[in-house]
């Protein structure tokens, strides 16, 4: 097994993309400019949106209300290393609850788009989705990188294997294995993933800890959740033809925890045809604590 993989590698790409800038606005009430970080592919990583967005609409929100649900269209790719300028409105402020679009543009067109929820909170029943699977301690699994570290193959490039092995800001570990090179396992519409940040999450500038953290969540939540789908269908991601894309993408927070130890992703497919395939996910803490809940819905296209 590696050495602990925190001490040569850092989770300054996640905060890095949702540090936001505050701009005039040009469509809506509020607008800030976030960067999209690196990532090996054409197009910019899904989850940077997402977690941008979130930010923002978290920073248009000043009366305590905490946000519990997301529900996002992708438009169209969007630009690496480039702004995207996310515009805020502000549809309904309400005693318990208070909703804001999110629409992100670049190049002059919106690329990306989301309603959030926003809740005081007040007392109610309690309920924990059961996690009844039994599986081994992310410290019994071997990280993106030891597993990649000696494997080469199909499309994947020395930048890809970079990326992949510590460019994500989170440490991943799979359950029954990854989905890389081959799809490890047997093709069942299920796995599990360990995560965890590679060091402490920065404070970021606009956000309170706790808003990190749920930022952190719709950020990380997008690497892996089409791979119940690819596993399934027995397409690694590195099959040559394979192109994948996020469509559209729900969120749900149940509560809140510090994200700085392993979470467990709990994944299912649900279906797929049409290019097409959903999935659904799961964050629990080590000690089954249900966190979040993720629907995705993602083109998959293998010639």
């Amino acid at each position: 097994m590696e050495p602990d993989p925190s001490k040569h590698r850092t989770s300054a790409v996640f905060t890095a993309a949702v540090t936001l800038t505050p701009a005039e606005p040009e469509h809506f009430d509020l607008a800030f400019t976030a960067l999209t970080q690196p990532c090996p592919w054409p197009k910019a990583y899904g989850g940077d949106l997402v977690a941008a967005a979130a930010a923002a609409a978290m920073r248009s929100v000043d009366d305590g209300k905490t946000l519990h649900s997301m529900h996002s269209y992708f438009l169209r790719p969007a630009d690496i290393g480039a702004h995207v300028r996310y515009e805020v409105e502000l549809l309904r402020n309400g005693r318990g609850y208070s909703t804001r679009q999110v629409r992100g543009f670049q190049n002059g067109k919106p690329v990306y788009v989301c309603l959030a929820n926003f809740a005081a909170g007040e007392p109610g029943g309690t309920f924990l989705s059961e996690l009844t699977e039994a599986v081994p301690d992310p410290e019994e699994l071997p990280s993106s990188a030891a597993y990649l570290a000696e494997r080469d193959g199909g499309t994947m490039t020395e930048a890809s294997k970079a990326y992949w092995s510590g460019g994500r800001s989170f440490d991943m570990r799979h359950v029954p294995g990854p989905v890389y090179l081959t799809v490890e396992g047997e093709l069942a519409p299920h796995q599990a993933v360990w995560v965890r940040p590679f060091d402490a999450l920065r404070p970021v500038d606009g956000l309170s800890d706790t808003q990190r953290d749920l930022a952190a969540l719709t950020y990380v939540c997008d690497y892996t959740i089409l791979e119940p789908v690819l596993r399934v269908l027995d397409l690694p991601w590195a099959k040559p033809g394979l192109v994948t894309a996020s469509l559209d993408h729900a969120m749900w927070f149940h509560r809140t925890e510090p994200v700085d130890d392993w979470l467990l992703y709990v994944q299912d497919a649900v279906a797929a045809d049409a290019g097409r395939g959903v999935s659904t996910g799961r964050f629990f803490t080590r000690d089954h604590r249900h966190l979040a809940t993720v629907v995705q819905e993602g083109m998959i296209r293998a010639s």
